[in-house]
Parts: C-alpha cells; sequence; structure tokens
C-alpha cells in the first residue's frame, strides 16, 4: 500500500509560529524529513518512535543531493508510511519544493502542502515593520541572492529590483550582497535605501542590523556571522528598530 506525504512547513523556526494542522500532521508521521532550520523544538511534535532523518541543506556545509532526498521520499512512501517533509519557512518559497513533488508524481504517490510563516514575515514582524505601505512601499518582492553555484543569480529584473517605491526580500544572499548591491546602485537604486539584515529570525540568536543598500555591503556582520538570513531594503527598512 502507498503511503502520503505531508509537505510541512516549519515557519522561521519557532515552534509556536507553526500552524495547527503542521503540529497534527507531524504528530502523526512515522517518517519526518527534515530540513536543517527545522530541527530542535519543532521535531518535539513528531510522534515518539517516528524516524528522524536530516535532509537539510546549508551553504559551505556538506549536504545531501536533491536526487538523494527525493529518493528518500519515494522510498518512505512505498513503504506505506505517512512521511512529512518539514521545510522551513514556507515550503513553496526557495525550497526546492517542485523537485520533490515531481518526484512523488511519477511514482504516483500523493501529497499535500501546508503552507507557514516565511522567515521574510517573520523578519518585518521582528522588526516592528509591515512588508507595505500605501503609496510609499506599495509592492513586495522576493528574490533568491544564490543560484545552484552560490553566485548571484543571472537574468534578474534590475529595473524591479532597484525600484525605490518597493520592499524587497533577498533570501541566501549574505555571501552575494556586495556585488548584489553594486549592481542595485548601478541600475539607479540609491545607495542611501535602507536595508536591514535579519539573522537567525525567531530563534534565541536573533539579530537585526540596520544599514543601507550601500553600506551593508561593508558591515562586518555581512561576513562574520555564520547564522541563516536574509536581507531586506526598501523605504520600510529605515523603520527597523
Amino acid at each position: 500500500m502507498t503511503g502520503f506525504v505531508s509537505f510541512v512547513s516549519s515557519g522561521p523556526g519557532d515552534p509556536d509560529l507553526l500552524t495547527l494542522k503542521a503540529v497534527e500532521r507531524l504528530s502523526r508521521a512515522d517518517a519526518v524529513l527534515f530540513d536543517d532550520l527545522s530541527a530542535g523544538p519543532i521535531l518535539a511534535h513528531a510522534r515518539l518512535g517516528a524516524d528522524l532523518v536530516s535532509v537539510g541543506k546549508r551553504a559551505g556545509r556538506p549536504s545531501p543531493k536533491q536526487d538523494h532526498v527525493s529518493r528518500l521520499l519515494v522510498d518512505y512512501a512505498l513503504t506505506g508510511a505517512r512521511v512529512v517533509r518539514l521545510k522551513s519557512g514556507d515550503a513553496g518559497l526557495f525550497g526546492r519544493l517542485e523537485e520533490e513533488t515531481t518526484a512523488l508524481s511519477a511514482a504516483g504517490i500523493a501529497f499535500e502542502i501546508i503552507p507557514g510563516v516565511t522567515s521574510a514575515s517573520a523578519a518585518a514582524a521582528a522588526a516592528m515593520i509591515p512588508l507595505t505601505r500605501r503609496l510609499t512601499a506599495r509592492r513586495v518582492q522576493f528574490i533568491t541572492g544564490a543560484d545552484t553555484t552560490g553566485g548571484l543569480p543571472e537574468g534578474l529584473n534590475w529595473p524591479a529590483l532597484a525600484d525605490p517605491e518597493a520592499t524587497t526580500v533577498v533570501y541566501m544572499g549574505k555571501r552575494t550582497w556586495p556585488l548584489l548591491a553594486a549592481r542595485l546602485v548601478a541600475a539607479g537604486l540609491p545607495g542611501t535605501t535602507p536595508a536591514l539584515l535579519a539573522e537567525a529570525v525567531s530563534h534565541a540568536g536573533q539579530r537585526l542590523t540596520r544599514a543601507t543598500v550601500a553600506t551593508l555591503a561593508a558591515h562586518p556582520a555581512l561576513r562574520e556571522s555564520t547564522q541563516p538570513a536574509l536581507i531586506l531594503y526598501g523605504p520600510l527598512a529605515a523603520e527597523a528598530g
């Protein structure tokens, strides 16, 4: 009998930000394949006796290949197990969700996707700011600052990213930020545009660093910290506390 896979979004890491549906699926799962950022207290909601398998990826660290993760999902489900694929943040945002759902569909395995709190929303809440505002921040956009090689992605929409009236959130962008910032300024974004570096959002080591697009590129926090982080820039970042 074929099992079933629940893609559960774990949010930024604070277990209090899990949805009720996420907690329920964890409590019934026979196996939980979890991201590195979904470990810790969140796994306390897993059923006693469930297989807990780390399949997370972190920049600069040894990580399982994506085809191996997808194969594990298929293999567990083919045993008839109820499987939770626990993904950090929201599963649909830069979480390589599609590769895994494609593998399940090819194997004839049913699945569901449970949304969650993305790190962008959690970072804005931690900084006590909204992501949008009438007239001055009428648009919000999420991008990744790194492609599969770790470099700045090709083909970015520079006019959109240099829009001074948009809130832009850069995931996985610490390494490439100096280059990204230079390209943004070259595309017309003022270097004085406020920027916020949000590290370890919702964790005990959370740190918010206020800067500008230009000054953040040389800020020590960008180089010294090994914590997962995102960068938010735009008019509202100036109000971060």
